[in-house]
């Protein structure tokens, strides 16, 4: 079982970020992100996950699956 691995942000030439995972750690059987869904232009299979961080705080990023909001 692999629960942390040496990851990396990039930015891209087009302003956006990239979150880079290692293989082994994402394909690990207790990786807690396994219901990948294709793209909305048929692209390579992602999940939706909702990035935070506390404000202060310097050296955490906090992924957790998306939930999205409920409706009143």
């Amino acid at each position: 079982m692999v629960s942390e691995g040496r990851g990396r942000l990039f930015r891209r030439k087009d302003g956006k970020y990239l979150i880079y995972l290692p293989v082994y750690l994402a394909e690990d059987s207790m990786f807690p992100f396994t219901d990948f869904t294709r793209g909305k232009r048929g692209g390579s299979d992602s999940i939706d996950v909702k990035v935070s961080f506390k404000p202060g705080g310097k050296d955490k990023l906090i992924i957790e699956k998306w939930k999205a909001p409920e409706k009143q």
